[in-house]
């Protein structure tokens, strides 16, 4: 039977081959793009739809047959075991580790050539179906973002696309995954040229649309229904300070959201045992949600109770009414629930869940809108439109938390119906971005590849310098010399030579100095010392040098600090070569010519 099976995998295998082939030699190029982006999307939906209807599921079934088993009383720790479920899945099948989140994909667009592992085309939606549907309080999007840039990227690998080319697909993939988890065809592009590609142009346009654009439909055709309704009819120009102070507060409310996430990552880390840290984090997180039972899950259903003016929904225990103010109460809950969900999305993460920040970043700018709007009435000073508050503030956190102004405010405008809100939403983006920026240059998803070693200099240069290696540009083709080494024996074996660098190697081939034709320029016309001066007399010691598993960052640091143009690389001490700062520059402007051309 096995053997069967790999026959058929086989046949399928040369039958697919053949009919790209077929294609290729049918369709140019541009054309066979467009055809892989139509096909990404299509998968993207369909991944899209399943996830949702898996999280739906897990979130309803559980609590009939919890209660027909007689472990009703186990419901409020759905979330540890959701989370412990989760760990277990990656443990058995994953070979206990898969790598989470939207920076994990940049990481690989700038430094693996664009290549997802498969796996992630199904680990990404197993583990956040279970860790989301069971109660772990994050979003999908950044799964299904993963899971449609694997099928993007490994199908250009099939296709033997290049590297431009793939990361194309990698971002349509990315795109359709928003478009479907949002029917927000729209925002999935937006979102994929703001924060996965390096550089806008039309060519890349069309696929991305039609990838976001098939993605929507599937989606919609196996899972309808809009996210959100928005009941408006515009909004107020005596409400534009309040806006302006939206946009403020939204600015450091992501702030507080990118600090707090990572400082709470960076704790579970030294947590080495998995399950330890998922029995932990579930535990704390069940506790959360106990208080606040907003907590649960993506936080969709609260939004939704909000815009649709059920207010009272977001207090956790009814019979605090009959101790408190109804208005004192909403910013009191929406302050603590304000707080307690970066904690909730952070735990439900670094414990061992899968999951995303942007539903958090959603449901706490909702929040934040609506505690503005109460704290306004409450004080006296403005009866404000909760529902128009409630959905710029979704926009402001997001553009905030992902440093993305564009992708909060067609998302947004997008899902809610409220492109009527557009200046609202540009202003308060713009000033919460602005912010946000100002005091946290990196974005949630960027700061960690900070943490990895990677710096962004510049825009283009973020994805072009960072594809370079010390590994692709070292030269080892140098004249190697001795210390011992007569000035005599020297000349006469430089002339045989195109360099005018010489490393100096003692027995061990670790390297001890440098010659070059400026250090004996002036006495090697001189045959009367031929034999008196050695190498290590003449050589310079004072050189630079670098690993070779360093990172091209540290390398450029160096040339900029030290004004050099060549720098010794050596592998545990050992000499291995030279890179020049030419060759860098060399690289990156080739990289930038192959940019400008088209697909």
């Amino acid at each position: 039977m096995l053997y069967k099976l790999k026959f058929l995998k086989v046949n399928l295998r040369i039958f697919v081959r053949k009919v790209i082939s077929l294609i290729y030699s049918k369709v140019e190029l541009r054309t066979f793009v467009i055809l892989a982006s139509l096909v990404v999307g299509v998968l993207s939906g369909l991944a899209s739809a399943l996830l949702k209807n898996m999280v739906h599921f897990l979130e309803v079934e559980p609590k009939y047959y919890f209660h027909l088993w007689g472990i009703g009383f186990l419901l409020p720790f759905t979330p540890l075991i959701g989370i412990i479920l989760s760990v277990l899945v990656v443990n058995l099948f994953f070979n206990g580790k898969i790598s989470k989140g939207i920076s994990n994909v940049i990481y690989i667009i700038m430094r693996k050539a664009s290549a997802i592992p498969k796996v992630d085309m199904i680990s990404h939606f197993i583990t956040s179906g279970i860790s989301v549907g069971l109660g772990g309080s994050a979003g999908l999007e950044a799964p299904i973002v993963v899971t449609g840039a694997a099928f993007g990227s490994n199908i250009a690998r099939e296709l033997k696309f290049n590297y431009k080319t793939r990361t194309l697909l990698l971002a349509c993939g990315s795109a359709a995954g928003i478009s479907a988890i949002f029917n927000s065809p729209v925002g999935g592009v937006i979102f994929a040229i703001e924060v996965l590609l390096p550089e806008f142009s039309i060519p890349a346009f069309i696929p991305l649309l039609i990838s976001s654009a098939s993605a929507a439909v599937v989606s919609r055709f196996l899972y309808s229904g809009q996210l959100f309704f928005l009941v408006t009819h515009g909004w107020d120009l005596n409400a534009i300070p309040f806006y302006i102070i939206l946009g403020i507060l939204s600015g450091i409310i992501s702030l507080y959201n990118i600090k707090a996430t990572f400082f709470i990552e960076e704790y579970f880390e030294k947590i080495k045992k998995p399950y330890t840290r998922a029995i932990i984090g579930g535990t704390l997180l069940c506790v959360l949600i106990f208080l606040f039972p907003s907590l649960y899950g993506e936080g969709y259903i609260t939004v939704m109770n909000l815009l649709a003016g059920h207010y009272e929904n977001i207090i956790p225990y009814s019979f605090l009414l009959s101790f408190f103010d109804k208005n004192l109460l909403l910013i009191l809950v929406a302050f603590f629930i304000i707080i307690t969900k970066v904690f909730a999305t952070s735990l439900t993460i670094s414990s061992g869940g899968n999951g995303g920040i942007i539903a958090p970043a959603l449901f706490i700018g909702a929040i934040v809108g609506f505690f503005l709007a109460v704290l306004m009435k409450y004080l006296g000073i403005s009866n404000l439109n909760y529902a128009n508050f409630i959905v710029v503030g979704m926009a402001g956190v997001l553009a905030g938390t992902l440093h993305a102004p564009l992708t909060g405010i067609f998302l947004i405008a997008e899902v809610t119906g409220g492109y009527i809100l557009v200046v609202p939403l540009m202003i308060v983006t713009a000033l919460s971005f602005f912010i946000s920026r100002h005091y946290h240059p990196h974005s949630i998803y960027t700061a960690p590849l900070i943490e990895r070693g990677i710096k962004f200099r510049s825009e283009k240069e973020k994805y072009y310098i960072q594809q370079i290696s010390i590994r692709d540009i070292i030269e080892n083709d140098f004249l190697i010399l001795n210390p011992n080494m007569t000035l005599g024996e020297i000349v006469k074996d430089i002339t045989q030579s195109h360099r005018n660098l010489f490393p100096v190697l003692d027995d061990n081939k670790n390297i001890v100095g440098i010659i070059t034709l400026d250090n004996i320029r002036e006495i090697m016309l001189n045959s009367d010392v031929y034999d008196i001066i050695l190498a290590y007399e003449i050589m310079d010691r004072n050189f630079h040098s670098i690993d070779l598993n360093a990172d091209i960052n540290t390398a450029l640091e160096i040339f900029e600090a030290h004004d050099v143009w060549n720098l010794v690389v050596t592998d545990n001490g050992k000499y291995c070569g030279f890179i020049s700062k030419s060759n860098i520059f060399n690289r990156y402007l080739t990289s930038i010519v192959k940019q400008g051309e088209e697909i």
